[in-house]
């Protein structure tokens, strides 16, 4: 029942490797029952944790840090956008037009365990589900329904959108801002950066 935080060791930090299709109350509820272990390895250990997997938006990182340091006084720290995509310069963001881009066309659903990444604009002519993810430079557009990962814009770039016959996911990303999405919208819904914010219209 609890599988979405696996918990591993290495000479200089714990890791905590959240999965990506996790909701927040999952792992908050998980990292509750999980967390007597590790104060016990705290007892006689300094090491800081790292969460990584899953992109966590400021105020469920906050959530965790608070439970975590609540029962042992350590170093948390988060993976970044970059750091889990190899793609370094989101670090800082731009704006390119992405009006025009190349484009790879994914003739198939992408099921659990997939992963697609391509530094143009991604177009899925099916389904992407839960577990899978895919991961576009430009833009990315399903053309039946978003139940998996996706990010656009993933190299920093804020004029990305996200486009799906359906959204039935629990996140959204573009660039280097995480959104929650509380409920499944259909009718063809478009994901964009406005104000610094992502809005699903």
């Amino acid at each position: 029942m609890f599988n979405n935080i696996k918990i591993s060791q290495t000479t200089n930090e714990i890791i905590l490797n959240v999965s990506v299709i996790a909701d927040i109350n999952e792992i908050l509820q998980e990292l509750q029952i999980k967390l007597p272990k590790l104060k016990d390895f705290y007892q006689t250990s300094t090491i800081p944790i790292r969460v990584t997997g899953r992109l966590f938006a400021e105020t469920e990182a906050e959530k965790l840090r608070t439970m975590i340091n609540r029962e042992i006084k350590v170093r948390i720290n988060f993976d970044d956008v970059s750091e889990l995509l190899g793609l370094h310069a989101i670090k800082q963001t731009f704006e390119i037009d992405t009006e025009i881009s190349e484009t790879k066309f994914i003739q198939s659903s992408l099921r659990c365990g997939r992963r697609e990444e391509y530094s143009g604009s991604l177009v899925i002519c099916g389904d992407v589900n839960a577990g899978a993810e895919i991961i576009a430079g430009g833009n990315i557009m399903v053309l039946g329904a978003l139940r998996g990962l996706a990010h656009a814009g993933a190299n920093g770039n804020t004029k990305a959108i996200i486009s799906a016959n359906c959204i039935d996911v629990t996140q959204i990303r573009i660039a280097n801002l995480v959104t929650e999405v509380s409920k499944k919208t259909d009718k063809c819904p478009i994901c964009k950066i406005e104000d610094n914010k992502i809005i699903v219209s």
